[in-house]
C-alpha cells in the first residue's frame, strides 16, 4: 500500500465517522489503517470500490485467510478477535458459505417475511403507546424513542423468529452491543462478554432442545441432529448469534438515523406528509447518508489485490467502510453530503452489502422500518428530537453508527 502518508490509527472510540470519512477520502478510496492493538489493516472508502471488494472472487470472510492471524502474531486478547474467530455464515466461503445460508434462507423469503407484516403493525402500535405513556408520565414530556420503539421492534421480532424468551432479551442486547457495536471496551471486558454470550446461546439453544417450536433455532438444531454434517454446534451457535445480533442492531440504528435525519430536515419529511415521496424513499436515503453500520470488519485478499491503484497484500484484513461509500460524490453527485428524498439512484447504496453475502434480513429491516416511520409521523406528526441533534451522544463505535439515545417530544 501507500507509503506516502501514514496510515490512519483508528480510534476505538469511534464518534460520528462523515467528517473522518471525508479527509480519507481525501487521499484515496482505499486507505491503510493501523486497527486497535495496533493491527495493519485497510478501509474501502469508494463507492465502487466497496461494490468491488464485497463482490470479488478473490475476497473472502473466512480468517483462515488473515495472515497475521495464521503467523500467530495477533494477541489472545485482540479486542477484534470475536469478528475473526467466529463460525457461521457471515464468516464462511464458497461451499461452506451456501451451506449455512441454504439453512436460514427459507425464513427471509419475501413471502415468509410480508406474512410477518400484522405482528410488526401490531407491535410498532403497542411500543408507540408506550412511547406516548412514556412521555406523559416525564415531568419534561421527554421520552427515548430508541428505549420505547426502535429497539424493542426489531428485537422482539428477531427473538420471535429464533425463540428467544422474553427473559433473556434484554440481556442479550447488552452484550451484543458489546461484543459486536461497541470497540472502546477492554480486551478484558470484551472476552467476557463474548464468554456470556456464547453461554446465553447454548441455554437459549438447550431450551429449543427441550421444547422444539416453529421458530428459526428449533429449525437449526433440528438440521443439526438430523445430519451433523451440514452443521457443527460452533456453527449452530455462529449462526444463531448473527441472526440475533444482525436481526436487531441494524434496524435500531436504521430507524434511529431516520428519525434524526427527518428531525433535522422538516422540508423532506414535509415532502412524505404530502404524499411526493415514500417511506421506503426514506429508508433508501437514510442507508445511503447515515447509515446503521460505518465500517464493518473482516474481509481479506487471497491474493494482492489492486483497487482504485492501491495495492492490498494478501491476508491483509479490510473494512468495508459503508457509511464513506454512502456519501461518495462519484457515486451520488457533489452534494452527496445532502439528505434528499429525491435523490436518484439512493437504492443503489451498499449498506446491506452486495454479492453472496447480501444481508439475507435486508426486507425485513426495510419492512420493520418503513412501519415504524409511517406509524409514527402518522401519529406524531410533530415530533421533534428534544435536544439540539449536535448534542446526542454518539456510539463509542467505529462500527455500529447512531447515537445512543434519541430524546424526543411528540409534540411542539
Amino acid at each position: 500500500m501507500s507509503e506516502q502518508t501514514e496510515p490512519y490509527r483508528i480510534d476505538p472510540a469511534g464518534g460520528c465517522p462523515h467528517a473522518l470519512n471525508a479527509r480519507l477520502r481525501e487521499r484515496g478510496a482505499v486507505a491503510e489503517v493501523v486497527l486497535p492493538g495496533g493491527v495493519p489493516g485497510a478501509v474501502v472508502l469508494g463507492h465502487e470500490e466497496l461494490k468491488e471488494l464485497l463482490g470479488h472472487p478473490d475476497v473472502a470472510k473466512s480468517a483462515r485467510h488473515f495472515t497475521a492471524l495464521q503467523e500467530g502474531a495477533i494477541a489472545r486478547d485482540w479486542p477484534l478477535r470475536a469478528f475473526a474467530d467466529a463460525q457461521g455464515m457471515h464468516t464462511a466461503d464458497d461451499e461452506d458459505h451456501r451451506r449455512l445460508r441454504s439453512l436460514v434462507s427459507s425464513a427471509f423469503t419475501a413471502r415468509r417475511v410480508e406474512a410477518l407484516r400484522p405482528r410488526v403493525e401490531a407491535l410498532t402500535a403497542e411500543l408507540l403507546d408506550d412511547l406516548a405513556r412514556a412521555a406523559t408520565e416525564a415531568p419534561d414530556g421527554v421520552a427515548d424513542l430508541r428505549t420505547h420503539v426502535a429497539l424493542p421492534l426489531p428485537m422482539s421480532v428477531i427473538c420471535e423468529l429464533l425463540g428467544v424468551d422474553p427473559e433473556h432479551r434484554g440481556r442479550l442486547h447488552e452484550l451484543s452491543y458489546k461484543v459486536i457495536i461497541a470497540t472502546d471496551t477492554t480486551p478484558a471486558e470484551a472476552m467476557a462478554a463474548v464468554k456470556e454470550l456464547v453461554e446465553l446461546m447454548g441455554t437459549i439453544a438447550a431450551a429449543r432442545r427441550e421444547r422444539p417450536g416453529d421458530d428459526l433455532t428449533s429449525a437449526l438444531i433440528q438440521a443439526r441432529e438430523a445430519d451433523g454434517d451440514r452443521l457443527s454446534e460452533a456453527e449452530l451457535g455462529g449462526t444463531m448469534r448473527l441472526m440475533l445480533v444482525a436481526g436487531h442492531e441494524t434496524t435500531l440504528n436504521l430507524i434511529t438515523n431516520a428519525v434524526r435525519a427527518l428531525c433535522t430536515h422538516r422540508d423532506q419529511l414535509a415532502l412524505v406528509q404530502e404524499g411526493k415521496a415514500t417511506w421506503n424513499d426514506v429508508v433508501d436515503e437514510t442507508l445511503r447518508w447515515d447509515g446503521p453500520v460505518s465500517w464493518f470488519p473482516f474481509r481479506y485478499p487471497t491474493r494482492d489485490l489492486r483497487l482504485a491503484g492501491t495495492l492490498v497484500p494478501r491476508g491483509t484484513p479490510v473494512l468495508a467502510g459503508y457509511t464513506a461509500a454512502g456519501r461518495d460524490a462519484r457515486a451520488y453527485g457533489p452534494d452527496a453530503d445532502r439528505f434528499d428524498l429525491t435523490r436518484p439512484g439512493s437504492a443503489r447504496n451498499l449498506s446491506f452489502g452486495h454479492g453472496a453475502h447480501y444481508c439475507l434480513g435486508a426486507p425485513l429491516a426495510r419492512m420493520e422500518a418503513t412501519i415504524a416511520l409511517e406509524q409514527l409521523f402518522t401519529r406524531f406528526p410533530d415530533l421533534d428530537l428534544a435536544v439540539p441533534e449536535a448534542e446526542l451522544p454518539h456510539q463509542k463505535s467505529f462500527i455500529g453508527n447512531s447515537v445512543e439515545t434519541l430524546p424526543v417530544r411528540l409534540t411542539r
